[in-house]
C-alpha cells in the first residue's frame, strides 16, 4: 500500500493543531531564523509542543529552513538544525547547498521548490546526493511530473493549493532589486502584487495600472487522482502567513477530496493516523482567495492573471437582479447575513467592496456607497457566519481503539489496542464480588471504557471475556481506563517510526560547470558544495552583487502577451506594438523578454 500524504502549513502552534485536528499528515513550520517566510517565525519551545502532538498521531513535522545564508550565519544556521533534530522534527526543507557541508544530524533533508526543480537534470543531481523529498515546481504540467517520477525514484511533492508565486521560485530577485528585500532571504515585498503600466518600444500605453504580475490562486481539487497518477505523493498546501480559518477549511476540504480518491481508486493509505471529525462543511472559496487557476497542469496557460485586484474576492454569489439609490438584490441561492462582507468590479474593473449593516425583504440595504447597476457580479469575501464556525474548537481527531477485559488467574486485566497495532496492558490485582445484574454491570462497564475524555483515542468497542461479570464501581473503572489509555499514549510515542537520511555516494558531478548569480551561491560553504560536483566557474548570488543593471530579476512560465490575448504564436493575430515591451510601476521601467520556444517570459532590471 503506498502512503499519500496531506502537508498543511503552520503558522503557529496553535495553527499547526488546528491542521492536525483537520486531518493534515504533516505541518511545516518555521523555526526563528531562515524560513522563507521572515514574518513568521516561531520558538523551538512551540516547535517541540506541535512535535510532541503531532507524533501522537503518527503525523511528521517539517521543518523550513530555506532561505539563503551568509557567511556570518553559517554556524548558526548548523547549531539550529542540531536543535531541530534534538527535538523531534522529521526533515528540513532546504534552499541553500551550504547545507550539505555542514556537520548535521541523520535528519532527511527536502529540497525547497526554491531550488528551481523543474527539469529532469536538477531533480536527478538533488536525488543523488541524498535528497529525501523534492518539492516539484509549480508551472510543471502533468505529463512533465510523470516524465520525472518515470527517471527518478525520490518522493515528490507538488502545490495543490493557495496563493502563487508568479516567478520561477528562488529565481525571483525583484523584491531584492527594488527596495533590496530578498525573497530567497524570506523578505519578499511582493511587487508581483502592484500596479503596472505594460508600454510599448515608443512608449504607447497597451494596459495601464493593472496588477499585470499578479497571479489567481492555485485550485487543483479536481486534479488530485491525475496528480496521484503521475507519482505525486505528498500534496501541499500554500499558507504559512494564513490564519487558522484558513488553514482548517482547506486542510479539511482537501483531506476529503484525497479520501475519496483513496476510496474509490484502492491501494492507498493514509501517511498519518486517526480520524478527524469536522463540525463544518468545507469550502474553499470561502476563504481567502482571488480566484482560482489550475495553473499549468493541464499543460496549457492563460486565465492565470487577477489583473483588476491582487486582493481577495471570495465566492461568487450572482448578479444583481435589482438596485435603487440605497438597495440591491441578488440572485443568489446563498444565504445572506449582516456581517457579510461583499465586493464587485464597477464600470473600470476597479473591485468596490461594502458589508452588509441591513437586510430588508432580501434586499441589501447600502449605506454610503455608490449606486450598483443590475447586471453586476457581488462576490462574498468575507463570510461572517462561516467565520464565526470556523473560529470554533469544532476539529477532533481520533485514534481508533479496541478494549478487552479478560480474567487472568486471580487478576482482571484491561487490554488496549489502537488501530495502528499498538497495545497496553493493565492488570488490576483487586478482588471484585460477582455483579447481581451481570447485564446491567456489563452494559455500565462498557459505557465508562467508552467515554474517552481528552484522550486522543476513540473506543469503537469493549470486549468481555469473563466467566463472571465482576461489581465494579464506576469511579475505579474510569481509573482504569485512564490509566490504561496513557499507558497506550506512552506506547505511542515510543513506537513512532522516525524517518533517518542514510548515507549516500554524494561525489556525483553537477550537470553544469558554471553557475550564474541564478544558482544563489551566497556564502564560501554553498561554492564548496558546488566545487565538490565539478563546478569551475562561479557568479555570486543576486543579493552580493554590486552590478545589477540589465540582470534578469523575474523568470515566469506565466506570460503578459498570452493573458492579454496578444500573443502571435497561441493567437494569430497581427502585433499592433513595437517591441521590446515594458512594465512601468511609480518607481521605474522594465524590460520583458519573451522566449518562444520555451514559452517563458522574463523581467529585465
Amino acid at each position: 500500500m503506498k502512503e499519500l500524504e496531506l502537508l498543511s502549513p503552520a503558522k503557529d502552534l496553535a495553527t499547526g493543531i488546528a491542521a492536525i485536528n483537520c486531518g493534515a499528515d504533516a505541518v511545516y513550520i518555521g523555526t526563528p531564523k531562515f524560513g522563507a517566510r521572515a514574518a513568521v517565525g516561531n520558538s523551538l519551545s512551540d516547535i517541540k509542543q506541535l512535535i510532541e502532538y503531532a507524533h501522537q498521531f503518527h503525523v511528521k513535522v517539517y521543518i523550513t529552513l530555506n532561505t539563503l545564508l551568509y557567511d556570518d550565519e553559517l554556524a548558526e544556521a548548523e547549531a539550529l538544525i542540531k536543535q531541530c533534530y534534538d527535538i523531534g522534527a522529521d526533515a528540513i526543507i532546504i534552499q541553500d547547498m551550504a547545507i550539505f557541508e555542514m556537520d548535521i544530524p541523520p535528519i532527511p533533508i527536502f529540497a525547497s521548490t526554491q531550488t528551481n526543480n523543474y527539469s529532469i537534470d536538477q531533480i536527478k543531481f538533488l536525488e543523488s546526493i541524498g535528497v529525501k523529498r523534492i518539492i516539484l515546481a509549480r508551472e510543471l504540467s502533468l505529463e512533465q511530473i510523470k516524465e520525472i517520477r518515470n527517471t527518478t525514484t525520490v518522493d515528490l511533492e507538488f502545490f495543490v493549493h493557495g496563493a502563487l508565486c508568479v516567478s520561477f521560485s528562488g529565481q525571483c530577485y525583484m523584491s531584492c532589486a527594488s527596495i533590496g528585500r530578498s525573497a530567497n532571504r524570506g523578505e519578499c515585498a511582493q511587487p508581483c502584487r502592484m500596479l503596472y503600466t505594460l508600454e510599448d518600444a515608443d512608449g504607447n500605453i497597451i494596459v495601464k495600472d493593472k496588477y499585470l504580475l499578479s497571479l489567481k490562486d492555485l485550485n487543483l481539487s479536481n486534479s488530485i487522482e491525475d496528480l496521484i497518477d503521475a507519482g505525486i505523493t505528498s500534496f501541499k498546501i500554500e499558507g504559512r502567513l494564513k490564519d487558522g480559518g484558513y488553514v482548517k477549511n482547506v486542510t479539511a476540504h482537501y483531506r476529503q477530496t484525497i479520501d475519496d480518491v483513496m476510496k474509490r481508486k484502492g491501494g492507498f493509505v493514509r501517511a498519518s493516523s486517526g480520524k478527524s471529525k469536522i463540525d463544518f462543511t468545507p469550502d474553499p472559496a470561502k476563504s481567502f482567495n482571488r480566484g482560482f487557476t489550475n495553473y499549468f497542469i493541464d499543460g496549457k496557460g492563460g486565465n492565470n492573471s487577477s489583473f483588476n485586484s491582487q486582493k481577495s474576492i471570495g465566492k461568487y454569489l450572482g448578479k444583481v437582479t435589482k438596485a435603487g439609490n440605497d438597495f440591491i438584490a441578488i440572485d443568489t441561492k446563498e444565504k445572506i447575513v449582516n456581517g457579510d462582507g461583499l465586493c464587485y468590479f464597477d464600470k473600470n474593473d476597479v473591485l468596490q467592496g461594502f458589508s452588509v449593516n441591513k437586510m430588508v425583504n432580501n434586499k441589501i440595504i447600502l449605506n454610503d456607497t455608490k449606486p450598483i447597476m443590475p447586471g453586476t457580479k457581488i462576490f462574498r469575501n468575507y463570510n461572517h457566519q462561516f467565520n464565526k464556525e470556523l473560529s470554533k474548537d469544532n476539529c477532533a481527531r481520533n485514534i481508533s481503539a479496541v478494549i478487552t477485559i479478560i480474567n487472568e488467574k486471580n487478576f482482571l486485566v484491561f487490554s488496549v489496542q489502537d488501530e495502528d497495532g499498538n497495545s497496553a496492558s493493565l492488570k488490576i490485582d483487586e478482588q471484585f464480588d460477582s455483579a447481581k445484574d451481570e447485564t446491567k454491570t456489563r452494559v455500565t462497564i462498557h459505557r465508562q471504557m467508552s467515554k474517552t475524555g481528552d484522550s486522543i483515542f476513540d473506543v469503537t468497542d469493549v470486549k468481555f471475556d469473563l466467566m463472571n461479570i465482576p461489581f465494579t464501581p464506576v469511579g475505579k473503572v474510569n481509573t482504569f481506563r485512564r490509566e490504561l489509555l496513557e499507558m497506550l499514549t506512552i506506547e505511542r510515542k515510543k513506537n513512532y517510526k522516525r524517518l533517518t537520511r542514510s548515507a549516500v555516494d554524494n561525489s556525483g558531478t553537477y550537470f553544469k560547470t558554471n553557475l550564474d548569480f541564478k544558482a544563489n551561491v551566497t556564502n564560501k560553504l554553498a561554492k564548496q558544495f558546488y566545487t565538490k560536483h565539478g563546478v569551475t566557474e562561479f557568479k555570486e548570488g543576486f543579493e552580493l552583487l554590486d552590478e545589477r543593471e540589465g540582470l534578469e530579476v523575474m523568470r515566469m512560465k506565466y506570460c503578459i502577451k498570452e493573458e492579454l490575448n496578444i500573443c502571435p504564436h497561441h493567437n494569430k493575430i497581427d502585433v499592433k506594438f513595437k517591441e521590446p515591451l515594458y512594465i512601468r510601476d511609480f518607481n521605474r521601467k522594465y524590460r520583458l523578454v519573451f522566449d518562444c520556444k520555451k514559452c517563458e517570459m522574463g523581467v529585465i532590471l
